[in-house]
């Protein structure tokens, strides 16, 4: 099964993808976690060049198709052979991430965006993704809350990140079969129990 976690930063998805992976790990299951972009050495190497402050003159078709080329090798490389193999494989952001931030943030024309999407990915789609919503004000206080600095991605503008967000509440709207979207703001602990009912519901003995 090919689980994936949504939402922008400090959303709580990466903290949830975690505990997902230790509550499968836990029960028996093979289970692997990854994330986006990265996860392999090639796709490590693309994450360095996204997110480095240096580059802030990147243009947005210029970043998708590096955050393209970086899924693409992690999708051939680990994705597939681990899920060949009856792995339950989570990944910590995948294309929706780039329907999100590239199309609805950046401006890049979303045909090209899903057509390039499909083709980075070898058509795979992901069974189940949990989207992890927060606003901007919840993400901005968590980040004073946590001192964290910011990366290049990190630092666009306010009005990026609403669009960000709209495009992500968007997608969990017409594909609410594959979408569950939950509450960011809630404790971790209720968020989580959230996550598993739903996993309990899909796979047998989880």
């Amino acid at each position: 099964m090919f689980i994936t976690f949504e939402g922008i930063d400090l959303s709580g998805k990466s903290t949830q993808a975690k505990l997902l992976y230790n509550y499968l790990k836990k029960r028996g299951k093979k289970v692997i976690l990854v994330r986006e972009p990265g996860g392999t050495k090639i796709s490590e190497k693309i994450r360095d060049i996204l997110l480095d402050k240096n580059h802030s003159g990147m243009f947005s078709l210029t970043e998708f198709l590096l955050f393209s080329a970086s899924r693409q090798q992690l999708t051939e490389e680990v994705i597939k052979p681990h899920l060949r193999k009856g792995y339950f494989v989570i990944c910590d952001r995948y294309y929706d991430s780039s329907t999100a931030y590239q199309g609805y943030g950046g401006q890049v024309e979303l045909k090209t965006i899903l057509g390039i999407n499909k083709t980075a990915s070898g058509g795979l789609s992901p069974d189940l993704t949990f989207f992890i919503d927060i606003d901007m004000k919840e993400s901005a206080a968590r980040r004073k809350a946590a001192g964290k600095l910011k990366d290049r991605m990190e630092q666009k503008k306010l009005n990026y990140f609403n669009k960000v967000i709209r495009g992500y509440r968007e997608l969990a709207a017409k594909e609410k079969g594959r979408f569950k979207r939950i509450d960011g703001r809630k404790p971790v602990g209720e968020i989580q129990d959230k996550i598993l009912n739903i996993i309990r519901k899909r796979v047998k003995n989880a």
